[in-house]
């Protein structure tokens, strides 16, 4: 068991290169992370292929106890993982944040353990016997987002350890500490070199992306940096996974009770303040109820207490960096401009400390406007009036992504009508952006490829192998 300043401790460099790595709520200096080069991602590569094949030949009964103890090793050091993830990410410790974070990275560590992944029998007609296997594929990369840092790099560890391969995991340069921490958690119940972090800057992203001894490259990023993945990983035909950029809509029926989806609706749009990939970022609402969800929207969302993620009041942080608290910013400024209403929110404190910016609704916007258009990745939510469902329908499938979208209607059947002609990877009726570890989870269009979670998930982190005869 770790307390935070033991697991801090665990994590500084002793020697090398180092950088300040500053909490967005406050600036403070929360700790340093080393900077790794290209040399140190090839060492490490050098040594997750020495270990594979050993860790691979221990088979799935022993991987799976190892990372059942993984798990319980997460557990016991879960309040300082959470602490360390709150000052680096930003997300209060409560809340679906930073204490919820770290309990979903054990939790689908457990899930992949304990998913059985059988031999299939293709066929056996007494002339022919085939039988579908799966085999390691290797060594994993994995590199890793800034919002969810713990708990999407275990989606990308659990599976590929599971099926046999060793990782090695390059976290975001935002979010090292909360990577380095998880990793140094696990590894005092894995065996050396299965599981690896190296900190870099992109040069040491693209040369994960290239380099000839990584067979499969799994990335939750946006959706330029997926398509560079796919250009430097062709020469060496990586398999890969994508998670991409999302923009995700959803619809709102006329029959619904607009009191009783506010709840939801906001937690669809507003978890990790915004910063989701399958969050709810624009909000189709039929002129019937408008107003009232509106209404009832903006009710809920007033209630909700943004601050410093530390203290236990709070359940929205700041957003975690500069970059994206300007984007944020400009494209409600732009909507502000073009006439759009905005109902709450908009004009951050400029001499505050910290990266907030305030929970914002944004009304009587046009579906064309940069708002709706291009993903926000943060708490600014427009909302857009539909007067037909068709309409409806064909400005939510009118942009090139399609990650995940939402129905929400009284009517289970009609919203599940509407949800089989939406265009997204997964369409929840009635809520928004739950993820389960044993249902699939990936996009369509210029969301990204392949599949994650349960027996799919584990699949693709398997090379499939025919037995014929």
């Amino acid at each position: 068991m770790h307390t935070f300043d033991s697991l801090l401790a665990q994590i500084t460099p002793s020697a090398g290169p180092t950088r300040d790595i500053t909490d967005p709520a406050t600036g403070e200096v929360v700790g340093q992370a080393p900077i790794h080069t290209v040399a140190d991602l090839d060492a490490a590569v050098k040594r997750a292929a020495s270990a594979q094949s050993d860790w691979a030949a221990l088979g799935h009964s022993t991987r799976s106890e190892l990372m059942l103890a993984a798990a319980d090793a997460i557990d016991a050091s879960a309040e300082a993982l959470a602490q360390l993830l709150t000052r680096e990410q930003g997300k209060p410790l409560n809340g679906p944040n930073a204490r919820f974070e770290v309990g979903g990275a054990s939790g689908w560590l457990r899930a992949a353990a304990s998913t059985p992944l059988d031999s299939q029998t293709v066929i056996d007609d007494g002339e022919s016997h085939a039988v579908l296997h799966y085999r390691p594929i290797g060594v994993v990369g994995a590199i890793g987002p800034w919002n969810w840092p713990m708990m999407i790099s275990v989606w990308q560890i659990a599976p590929a350890l599971r099926m046999g391969n060793t990782v090695v995991v390059k976290p975001s340069e935002y979010t090292p500490l909360s990577v380095l921490a998880l990793v140094t958690v696990m590894n005092e119940v894995l065996p050396g070199g299965v599981l690896q972090v190296v900190t870099g800057d992109r040069e040491v992203g693209a040369r994960l992306s290239s380099h000839p001894d990584i067979d499969k490259l799994m990335f939750t990023g946006s959706t330029a940096t997926g398509k560079a993945i796919i250009r430097s990983s062709a020469d060496t035909v990586k398999r890969l996974t994508l998670e991409l950029g999302g923009n995700d809509a959803g619809i709102v029926l006329p029959d619904v009770d607009p009191a009783a989806i506010a709840q939801d609706l906001f937690w669809g749009a507003f978890i990790n303040t915004g910063q989701t990939c399958a969050a709810m970022k624009r909000l189709y609402v039929h002129d019937s109820v408008y107003d009232a969800v509106v209404d009832e929207l903006a009710a809920v969302a007033a209630s909700m207490p943004m601050g410093v993620g530390t203290d236990e009041n709070n359940v929205l942080g700041p957003l975690q960096n500069k970059s994206q608290f300007d984007i944020v910013s400009r494209l409600v400024e732009e909507a502000r401009a073009s006439g759009a209403r905005v109902v709450m929110g908009g004009n951050p404190d400029a001499d505050g400390p910290g990266y907030f910016y305030p929970t914002t609704l944004v009304a009587d916007v046009n579906n064309d406007n940069a708002l709706v258009q291009e993903e926000q990745f943060g708490p600014a939510l427009p909302i857009i009036r539909y007067s037909d469902v068709d309409e409806a329908l064909a400005m939510a499938n009118g942009l090139d992504v399609g990650l995940g979208a939402s129905v929400w209607s009284s009517d289970r059947d009609a919203a599940r009508e509407v949800a089989a002609q939406v265009e997204a990877g997964t369409v929840w009726i009635n809520s928004h952006g739950g993820v389960h570890p044993m249902i699939p989870f990936g996009g369509v269009k210029q969301s990204g490829y392949g599949l994650e979670f349960g027996v799919e998930g584990l699949k693709a982190l398997g090379v499939p192998q025919v037995i014929n005869g």
